[in-house]
């Protein structure tokens, strides 16, 4: 099982780190969730100060993808499109050679690649940021009802995909709310 979770709080959008209302919004999710073999952040201070205030050791820290400015700019000009919030994202991925799908896709591999070493029962868990998980999560499941999935999400939301160690492959998705 993978477990992908939006940081924690922040004392706005400009903020590097955690807020202390972020701190204990982390360590109370920490109480529910784990063990997990595999610890991933991205870089930001955020992220890795999410995982260690929910109690677990960071293990991975993936890079930052070489176009996520590009992938930033697409997705705050699809802002504007209609429909649902991930019905949206699937749209912006969806446009092949676009860098927002470029981008997706990567994501997607990024979060297969940390499964891939793990056996049967084993579980990680990512922490990443709003907007970007989102367009991993519609990148890997194409054919889900987007519409149905609701709002992106909020601090410490995400979703628990599983995983298929003999063929690879995700399957099954559960959204985690606030």
């Amino acid at each position: 099982m993978l477990e992908i979770r939006r940081h924690s709080k922040r004392n706005g959008d400009e903020a590097v780190h955690l807020s202390q209302e972020g701190v204990e919004l982390a360590r109370w999710s920490g109480t529910l969730m784990g063990p997990f073999q595999v610890v991933a952040t991205s870089v930001a201070p955020r992220a890795r100060e999410t995982a260690i205030a929910m109690g677990f050791a960071v293990t991975v820290e993936l890079p930052t993808l070489p176009n996520v400015n590009g992938f930033l700019q697409e997705s705050q000009a699809a802002t504007y499109d209609i429909g649902a919030p991930f019905t949206r994202l699937a749209r912006l991925v969806n446009r092949r050679g676009s860098t927002a799908s470029d981008y997706a896709h990567a994501l997607a591999r990024q979060w297969s690649e940390l499964m891939a070493p793990l056996g049967p029962g084993d579980a990680a868990l990512v922490i990443g940021h709003g907007g970007h998980i989102e367009c991993g999560l519609v990148t890997l499941f194409p054919e889900a009802d987007h519409d149905e999935w609701g709002a992106l999400f909020g601090y410490m939301e995400g979703a628990r995909l599983h995983y298929d160690t003999a063929a690879r492959r995700f399957h099954d998705i559960e959204f985690v709310r606030g």
